[in-house]
């Protein structure tokens, strides 16, 4: 696997998407979502909160401390306290979960009715994982830890092996030449729905944001 096929400025030093990054406090324990064919409001619904509490957001230029993911200061919130964003790009809704209250249990009902959906978490322990979803069936679980490009990626449905050959892998001093990093579930996500964008870009499209408890 060679570079990850994403713009210049699109992923930070880590290999992380520099929106997901931008938006993430320090040493997050996060998820994202994203789903083909639903609107941002409905795809919230499904994970879970609630209608009443949506609102439209711009959010801030800057966190009050590093804790904070910037989501959560758009809506005052603790540190503590967990929220759903969520936007679209052309036919993929995103939702971004800063404390990852949702989960891969959640991807076969985002992906009901024919849609596709993915979902990819990361822990403040560095477990990576990604979960894909059809027409409500789970078909691919993927672990950074257990991750053999070369042996997996070739069982993949074909859409989820082209999302996964444009992530790529990063070089880290830490890693051998050529191991999956730690960041390459979620450039997968991305690469899957088109996400390919910096948080600039994020603060240009209509968002919605939502508290989850």
């Amino acid at each position: 696997m060679a570079t990850p096929g994403f713009p210049p400025h699109t992923l930070d030093a880590s290999g992380a998407p520099v929106w997901i990054s931008g938006l993430a406090g320090d040493d997050p324990n996060h998820t994202v979502h994203v789903v083909r064919g639903l609107a941002p409001a409905a795809a919230l619904e499904i994970l879970g909160a609630r209608p009443e509490t949506f609102r439209e957001c711009a959010l801030p230029q800057d966190k009050p401390d590093r804790w904070m993911s910037l989501p959560a200061a758009a809506l005052g919130l603790e540190p503590e306290d967990g929220c759903l964003l969520a936007g679209s790009i052309a036919d993929w809704t995103f939702v971004y979960d800063d404390l990852a209250c949702t989960s891969h249990d959640d991807t076969p009902p985002l992906s009901a009715a024919g849609r596709t959906a993915a979902t990819s978490m990361f822990s403040v322990n560095a477990d990576a994982s990604l979960t894909y979803a059809v027409d409500g069936e789970p078909l691919a679980w993927i672990s950074a830890d257990d991750l053999d490009l070369a042996a997996d990626l070739p069982a993949l449905p074909a859409e989820l092996r082209a999302a996964f050959e444009a992530a790529g892998t990063v070089a880290h001093d830490y890693l051998p030449e050529g191991a999956v990093d730690y960041d390459i579930c979620m450039r997968a996500v991305c690469a899957l729905a088109g996400l390919r964008c910096t948080l600039e870009d994020l603060r240009g499209m209509p968002l919605v944001l939502a508290p989850f408890a």
